[in-house]
C-alpha cells in the first residue's frame, strides 16, 4: 500500500477496508515533518480527514507491537459539533484501531449519561463526543482528561459558529500542556486561528483545498423560481434526478415539518431530520436512508455535518443558505470520496444578485438553469425505463410460464405499455411551473410589496444603531410623530448612524407636515433630524464610501423630531450612568 510505514494491527485494518492510496490530507498528517506536532488543518468534507486524524494519532497511542491495553485514563480525545459527526468519527476510529485492543467511547446529548459515565470508568484509551456533553462529564469527574495525549477538534469552526467556544475551552483547558492538538477545519475565520493561538504551539499548517474549487465532485446548480412555487421546484427537481438518495435543507424546523408533510402526501419515500428529532428518531431516519427504505432526507442544517451516506448524489438547498461557508458544508454531502454529486440552489427571483454574491465568494461556478418542466421530466422517466427493461435479467421458468400467458391474453405491444403505465403510476407527479421569464419576474417582483406600498417615498432619521437605533421604539417614534399607524409604514432600514423609512406617496406630504408641527424639542431633549431621501437607503450607502453625509442640506428643509437627550449618549453617560442610552428609548417610546 501507499501509505507510510505504520504498525501493523493498523496496516491490517486499512487493507480489510480496502484502502490501497492515502488521499491527500492522510498523506499530509503522515509526513515525516508532522510527526509530534500541533497540527491546523483545512479539508474538504468526504476528503478522509477522520481516518487522517485516526492515524495522525497512532504514535500518541499504540506501543511498539501495535497494541494498547487497558487505559486509566484516556489518551485520545475527540470533539465534534454534533451528535451525527460524533458518532461517524467514533465508528471510524472502531475499525481502524480494532486488531490494537483500543477501546472507543462516545458521549453525546440525547444519551443516557448515567450509561456514558460507567464506559468511561471501563478504561477506553478514545473518547468521542460533542462539547456539550464531554464538558458536562469533565466537571462531574467522570472524564479524566489527566493523561490525555491527543486532542482533536473536528469541524472547529462549526463548533465556534453553534456557540460552543465556552465549552471547549473549558475542555482544553482541563488538559495537559504537554498534548498535542490537532485542529480540523473547512474554513479558517479569525476565531479559529485565535483558538489555534491559545492552544497549540509552533503549529504546522495543513492545506489540501483547491483554492479555485471547495470540491470539484460538486456539480452546482441553480434556478430560480417565483417564490410561491418553491416546493413545486422541489417536486420537479426531485423527479427529475430520481437520485437514490436526495438531501432537501430549509432553514428552520418548521419549514422541515412543512416539506416533509408535503412531500409524504406527494407520494415520496421521505424522512426528516432536525433539532427537535431525538437521537432515536434521527438513527432510524439514517437507518431507513441507508437501507432504501426512504429516498429523501428533509433536515435542517443540523445535519450539514456528520452525516455519510454513499448513495446521496442531489442536495437541494431549498431555502437559501445563510453564508458561503454553510453553502459548502451543505453541499459537502455529496460528491464524497471520488463520487460524483450535484447541488442544486432555488434562488427566488429576488435572491439571484445576492446568491450570485455568496457563490463569487465560494469561488464556486454554478450553471443557471430553468426548473425542469413535465415535459423535460418524462423524458428522463422514458431514458430510464428503458435503460432498467432492456438491461439484462434473469428469468425462472414461473415468469416465462406467466409472460406465454399474458402474450396469449394481450399483444405485445399491449402489455409493454402496461409496464409503463404501472411504473409511471408508483411515481409522483411533475408539476407545472410558471415560465421563467421576464414577466414572470416582474410578477414576481410585485408580489413582494404589500398592498398601496407600490409606490414609496424614503425618509431619513440621522440616528443608528451607533446610537441604540431599534425597531421596538423607532416604529412607536415614526407611527406618533406623523400620526400614522404601523400599518402605514413600509421598509424599515438601520444603519451604522442613519435609519430609512417607507412611507406610500400618497400620505408622504401628510406625513412630512404632521411631523413639522410635532418636532419642537422639550425640556434637554436633544433633536433627532427626519428628512425625505430622494436617494434612498442603498444609494446613500454607496455615497457614504464616499464621504460622511451632513447634516445640513440647501435643498432639503429638516423636520425635528424630539428624542431623549441621552439618544446620543454613550453607556455610562448622563444622569444615569452605566446603563445604555438607548434604554430610556425602550421605555419612552413604548407603543401605545
Amino acid at each position: 500500500m501507499t501509505f507510510p510505514a505504520l504498525p501493523a494491527t493498523v496496516e491490517a485494518a486499512l487493507t480489510e477496508r480496502g484502502y490501497e492510496t492515502a488521499t491527500p490530507v492522510q498523506a499530509e498528517v503522515l509526513r515525516p515533518e508532522a510527526a509530534g506536532r500541533d497540527l491546523v488543518v483545512s479539508a474538504q468534507t468526504g476528503s478522509g480527514k477522520t481516518v487522517a486524524f485516526g492515524l495522525a494519532m497512532v504514535p500518541e497511542l499504540l506501543d511498539d507491537a501495535g497494541r494498547i491495553g487497558f487505559a486509566q485514563a484516556p489518551l485520545a480525545l475527540v470533539i465534534t459539533p454534533t451528535r451525527e459527526l460524533a458518532l461517524q468519527v467514533s465508528r471510524e476510529l472502531e475499525w481502524l484501531y480494532q486488531r490494537t485492543g483500543a477501546r472507543v467511547a462516545t458521549c453525546v446529548g440525547g444519551m443516557n449519561p448515567s450509561a456514558e459515565r460507567k464506559v468511561l470508568q471501563s478504561g477506553p484509551a478514545i473518547v468521542v463526543g460533542t462539547p456539550g456533553r464531554l464538558r458536562d462529564h469533565f466537571e462531574r469527574g467522570a472524564l479524566n482528561l489527566s493523561k490525555l495525549a491527543v486532542a482533536v477538534l473536528d469541524e472547529a469552526d462549526e463548533m465556534l459558529d453553534m456557540g460552543f467556544r465556552e465549552e471547549l475551552e473549558a475542555i482544553l483547558d482541563g488538559t495537559p500542556d504537554t498534548r498535542r492538538t490537532l485542529l480540523f477545519s473547512a474554513t479558517m475565520p479569525r476565531p479559529i486561528e485565535a483558538l489555534a493561538r491559545r492552544y497549540q504551539t509552533d503549529a504546522l499548517r495543513i492545506a489540501t483545498i483547491s483554492e479555485g474549487r471547495g470540491h470539484g465532485d460538486i456539480a452546482y446548480q441553480a434556478v430560480t423560481v417565483s417564490p410561491p412555487e418553491v416546493e413545486n421546484a422541489v417536486v420537479n427537481l426531485l423527479r427529475f434526478h430520481e437520485a437514490e438518495t436526495s438531501m432537501l435543507f430549509c432553514a428552520t424546523r418548521e419549514k422541515v415539518r412543512h416539506l416533509h408533510a408535503t412531500l409524504q402526501e406527494r407520494g415520496f419515500a421521505v424522512v426528516a431530520l432536525s433539532g427537535e428529532h431525538s437521537q432515536q428518531e434521527r438513527n432510524q431516519a439514517l437507518q431507513a436512508l441507508r437501507d432504501g427504505r426512504a429516498r429523501v432526507c428533509v433536515a435542517t442544517d443540523v445535519a450539514a455535518r456528520g452525516i455519510d451516506l454513499p448513495t446521496l448524489s442531489l442536495v437541494v438547498h431549498v431555502e437559501i443558505p445563510r453564508d458561503a461557508e454553510t453553502l459548502q458544508h451543505r453541499s459537502g454531502r455529496t460528491g464524497r470520496a471520488g463520487r460524483k454529486g450535484i447541488a442544486v440552489l432555488i434562488v427566488p427571483f429576488s435572491a439571484r444578485r445576492r446568491v450570485e454574491q455568496m457563490l463569487g465568494r465560494a469561488q464556486i461556478n454554478a450553471e443557471w438553469q430553468d426548473v425542469p418542466d413535465r415535459e423535460m421530466i418524462a423524458e428522463r422517466d422514458r431514458e430510464r425505463l428503458l435503460g432498467k427493461l432492456l438491461a439484462p435479467t434473469d428469468f425462472d421458468d414461473a415468469d416465462r410460464e406467466l409472460a406465454h400467458r399474458l402474450l396469449a391474453e394481450r399483444s405485445a405491444e399491449d402489455i409493454a405499455a402496461m409496464l409503463v403505465h404501472a411504473h409511471r403510476a408508483r411515481m409522483p407527479e411533475p408539476e407545472d411551473l410558471i415560465a421563467n421569464s421576464p414577466q414572470a419576474r416582474a410578477e414576481a417582483q410585485k408580489e413582494r410589496h404589500r398592498p398601496g406600498f407600490e409606490d414609496t417615498v424614503w425618509f431619513r432619521m440621522d440616528i443608528g444603531r451607533s446610537n441604540g437605533a431599534d425597531p421596538r421604539w423607532l416604529l412607536p417614534l415614526i407611527c406618533r410623530r406623523g400620526h400614522i399607524t404601523r400599518n402605514e409604514i413600509g421598509a424599515i432600514r438601520i444603519g451604522q448612524a442613519e435609519t430609512y423609512f417607507q412611507i406610500p406617496r400618497t400620505i408622504a406630504d401628510k406625513y412630512a407636515a404632521a411631523a413639522a408641527r410635532t418636532a419642537e424639542p422639550q425640556g434637554d431633549e436633544e433633536v433627532v433630524h427626519i428628512e425625505r431621501s430622494e436617494a434612498g437607503p442603498r444609494e446613500a450607502a454607496r455615497s457614504n464610501r464616499q464621504r460622511r453625509p451632513s447634516r445640513s442640506s440647501a435643498d432639503n428643509a429638516f423636520v425635528k423630531a424630539k428624542a431623549p437627550a441621552r439618544s446620543f449618549s454613550k453607556p455610562g453617560a448622563g444622569p444615569n450612568p452605566g446603563k445604555p442610552a438607548h434604554h430610556k428609548h425602550k421605555r419612552k417610546f413604548k407603543p401605545t
